[in-house]
């Protein structure tokens, strides 16, 4: 649920010759056509002081240069790079649509891009000096989640459940030849991608060993996606492990490509734990996994023997009276190869902590309160490391640099905003791209010591002349329990007059890993908010406890009990609004989606006197319907938390229903399966309540592409006909 988004972002082509409001085309759209000025692609190359990103027509990669005071220089077109792929791949056929702007740097001079050809796609280095391919290899364009050798000699991909490998020469070997697809080989979309685990493939440093994912679910239930393409209707099953049901079983196995054995690493129980942060010793020889047990409290960094698959010894262990959540694998350092850095919110915020390979802490690297958000590079010599970390109380991110040795920590940006920045290879220079709620975007290099600034681009607002721009202002609140100052966001009207009364939506999400108000450009509002405020609402919304980047104990505050005390803040929010003399509390309506509905239909049974109205999209109506993951982290399980689930099951009150209430659900929703919204339509049945409800037949989780326009007009009408003009 936590990486689900909200919004869709596509490009549009939209005149406008007239300032006026969004139509509801642009509430998905929109966000290309009316995107501030910025730089793409922006990367500094290896070992210089040279900034590379694409022109705006994305057809060449262009440079700058501290040494020419930042004057403009052409490195490479896409015209280039398709003769250099003619001339290295004479059979193959490619129709680049502009200059690849993923590329990452090899060295100095090459560049490694990933192509689409008519049958294969290929990773080939290109150096923009001779304008030649150095080398290239290619997989059919049918494998998935292709994990390359970083000496090129091998792509390791999937053909459904299973691994192939092909080399340099076009060979292609069979790693696994499972026909049972509940045995799922190499697949990042283990533990349903919990964990931060973002790959199921990984290489080691030698390029002589493939580690992956080995996941056994023939023993979870499957659950029918009903499919109504057909003239009869089908089903599309699907494994879904509920919370306290059955969980599928994870090993990790070690493919040597030399001798063509495999190992499995001797992690222990399969069926009741995750294995996360999996991590190559920079060796080989090793291999760093975390283990963690179903209840999500315990957490053990092991490590093993990479030829044998032998356990070696367990280097710390983390426990914690909430849950233990790693996101990241180690990050060894480049010139000290038996110490690695390792990312946890044991003191109370996620920071940095350096250890060595025998488990022993050398360093806590945190500072201060900042939670890191992201590790970014090493210095030259690898002795500091960067990082963005979260300041403001969560409202912005600021590039850091801490010395591994000292431990000194030093913040390099200082805008209030949230900034995307990166340090040249030498430290002497900032790219920096950062915007505010004031600033729609501004691009600058900094030079570190003399802190002297050069701007690249200093956007423009992009409403302006075209579309009525929104007065957007955040608000200070305070935490239910009095400790965590809260931050709202309140869009206006067009031409708000505090002497007139106005119709409110209430838009929020409430769960876990989400942030809705941030201090960027229109304080992170969506185009449909800034549309049902053009169309006369106060539009307001507030990040309670249990949302990201504001530490441990803000965050774990709803566990055992989701929902409750995001409510208790949410009032907060809703007794602010009630202050104002603008506020028309007899037309206030909510919305929200996923967690958001979760949280949409309890104020409607909790506190139901407030809104008059409720769109709920992709709700979880009860926890018990969840998945294990997710979940059992939040809540435990049904069998270890019966309290806790009855007092959030939304099912048990709907005899408590006031006011309408319109439920949006995906007919193929995997994530928040539709069970859950019909098992509360038949609660309302029995409770003499009436629902609303429509169904998209062939959406996911989030209702996608134009169909969206479709939804918003829904929503829109919605709270038309029962808020801002009610009958």
């Amino acid at each position: 649920m936590k990486r689900i988004a909200l919004f869709f972002l596509l490009a549009s082509s939209i005149s406008s010759y007239a300032q006026r409001n969004l139509n509801l085309e642009e509430t998905v759209f929109g966000p290309r056509t009316y995107a501030p000025t910025s730089i793409a692609g922006a990367s500094w190359i290896p070992k210089s002081n040279n900034l590379s990103y694409l022109d705006k027509s994305y057809q060449n990669l262009l440079s700058k240069s501290a040494s020419s005071n930042w004057s403009e220089t052409n490195l490479a077109s896409k015209t280039d790079l398709e003769k250099a792929l003619k001339t290295a791949i004479p059979n193959e056929t490619f129709n680049l649509r502009v200059f690849p702007y993923d590329y990452k740097w090899r060295d100095g001079n090459a560049l490694l891009l990933q192509v689409e050809g008519k049958d294969k796609t290929y990773t080939v280095a290109y150096n923009i000096k001779s304008k030649n391919i150095e080398s290239f290899i290619g997989n059919d364009n049918k494998g998935a989640n292709r994990e390359i050798s970083s000496d090129f000699s091998k792509i390791a991909y999937l053909v459904d459940n299973n691994i192939a490998i092909i080399d340099k020469n076009g060979k292609i070997t069979a790693v696994t030849n499972d026909t049972d697809k509940g045995i799922v080989n190499g697949s990042d979309y283990t533990h349903r991608q919990e964990f931060g685990i973002k790959k199921g493939m990984w290489w080691n440093n030698l390029n002589d060993k493939l580690l992956y994912y080995h996941k056994n679910e023939t023993m979870v239930a499957n659950y029918p996606l009903p499919q109504w393409s057909s003239k009869i209707a089908d089903i599309k099953w699907i494994k879904y492990p509920m919370t306290g049901q059955k969980s599928e079983e994870v090993s990790l196995i070690v493919y040597n490509t030399t001798t063509g054995q495999k190992v499995t690493l001797q992690t222990g129980e399969h069926s009741e734990q995750y294995l996360t942060m999996v991590t190559w010793d920079p060796s080989g020889k090793y291999i760093y996994v975390g283990v963690l047990n179903r209840g999500q409290n315990d957490l053990k960094v092991n490590k093993y023997n990479a030829e044998n698959g032998s356990f070696v010894k367990t280097l710390f262990e983390e426990t914690a009276t909430t849950w233990v959540e790693p996101e990241n694998p180690l990050t060894f350092l480049p010139n000290k190869p038996d110490q690695f850095l390792y990312q946890s919110d044991k003191d109370g915020y996620n920071q940095l902590y350096l250890y060595n390979t025998e488990g022993n802490l050398i360093k806590k690297l945190g500072y201060k309160d900042i939670v890191m958000e992201a590790l970014l590079d090493f210095s030259a010599d690898g002795n500091k490391v960067s990082y963005t970390g979260v300041t403001n109380n969560g409202l912005d991110r600021q590039l850091f640099e801490v010395d591994l040795k000292s431990g000194k920590t030093v913040q390099l940006t200082n805008e209030s905003g949230m900034h995307h920045a990166a340090l040249s290879s030498d430290g002497k220079y900032i790219y920096d791209q950062y915007s505010n709620l004031k600033t729609p975007n501004k691009v600058q290099i900094k030079e570190v010591k003399s802190a002297k600034e050069t701007t690249l681009v200093n956007a423009e607002n992009p409403f302006a002349g075209k579309i009525n721009d929104p007065k957007i202002e955040f608000i200070q609140l305070t935490s239910a329990d009095g400790k965590y100052p809260l931050t709202g966001r309140i869009i206006y009207p067009n031409d708000f007059d505090p002497a007139k009364k106005y119709p409110v939506m209430y838009y929020l999400y409430g769960g876990s890993h989400s942030q809705l108000v941030s201090n960027k450009w229109l304080g992170g509002a969506g185009y449909f908010d800034m549309y049902m405020a053009q169309q006369g609402y106060i539009v307001f919304t507030m990040d309670n406890r249990g949302t990201n980047y504001r530490g441990r104990d803000f965050y774990t505050a709803t566990h055992r009990n989701l929902g409750q005390n995001e409510m208790a803040d949410q009032m907060k929010g809703i007794e602010f609004l009630k202050s104002k003399s603008f506020v028309d509390q007899q037309r206030m309506g909510i919305f929200g989606w996923s967690f958001g509905g979760f949280m949409t239909t309890s104020f409607m049974l909790h506190h139901n006197d407030i809104f008059k109205a409720a769109v709920a999209g992709g709700p979880v109506i009860d926890w018990k319907f969840y998945e294990v993951m997710y979940g059992e982290r939040y809540m435990d399980t049904p069998q270890e938390n019966p309290e806790g689930y009855k007092l959030t099951s939304l099912l048990n009150k709907a005899d408590q229903l006031k006011g309408r209430l319109l439920i949006i659900h995906g007919a193929q929703d995997p994530v928040v399966v539709q069970q859950n919204s019909m098992e509360f339509l038949e609660a309302c049945i029995k409770a003499g309540k009436q629902v609303d409800y429509f169904l998209y037949p062939t959406h996911e989780h989030n209702v996608m592409g134009k169909d969206r326009i479709h939804m918003y007009e829904k929503i829109a009408d919605y709270f038309n006909q029962h808020i801002k003009n009610p009958s």
